[in-house]
């Protein structure tokens, strides 16, 4: 992409970012992690690591492992994670009459702490801790408006809610906003 951007624009596309979400969201969060409490070389959990950690958390908590699968349990944590719902709210709202939730919101909260102790963040966290970043705090948000005159999505029909909070975050309402799409893809 950055080959055919450069061919298109020359020289001035160094100074452009052109990345996945999950590229641009780790490049934001390196350079404001102190505001999330985190260092700069925070880790990234890759798919693999995080079912690794899971296990070992139901382990831990002497759960059945047929029941409660690292895969199925990571699948429930990364769909919360998507709607931007953190440990403590799910614990919170999760009735006191479903024990399979009440485990699934121990884990999660378990997972939560592991990942922080360890200055790690999961590929779920990359976009949702942006997207919180950008609202806690709108002298960041505003820096990144300012940065960027024009942003162009690409493939915007494989977005979702929460990608679209980011845009949200740092685009002038829209107005700087320009997205492609296929509609046959949506």
């Amino acid at each position: 992409m950055r080959e055919r951007i450069e061919a298109l624009v020359g020289p001035r596309a160094k100074h452009m970012w052109i990345s996945t979400f999950h590229s641009f969201c780790v490049r934001v969060l390196r350079r404001e992690a102190a505001a999330l409490g985190l260092k700069s070389t925070f880790t990234i959990y890759d798919s693999t690591d995080s079912q690794r950690l899971l296990s070992l958390i139901i382990k831990e908590l002497n759960l059945d492992t047929k029941k409660f699968t690292a895969k199925a349990v990571g699948n429930r944590i990364s769909a919360l994670k998507n709607e931007l719902i953190s440990a403590e709210a799910y614990a919170s709202r999760v009735a006191s009459d479903n024990p399979y939730e009440k485990t699934i919101a121990q884990i999660y909260t378990v997972y939560t702490q592991r990942l922080r102790a360890a200055n790690s963040l999961d590929f779920d966290d990359l976009i949702g801790r942006t997207v919180f970043l950008l609202k806690k705090f709108p002298e960041i948000a505003n820096y990144y408006r300012r940065k960027f005159r024009h942003i162009l999505v690409d493939e915007y029909q494989d977005t979702n809610e929460v990608q679209n909070r980011i845009f949200d975050a740092i685009s002038y309402k829209g107005e700087n906003l320009f997205t492609v799409g296929d509609v046959k893809q949506s």
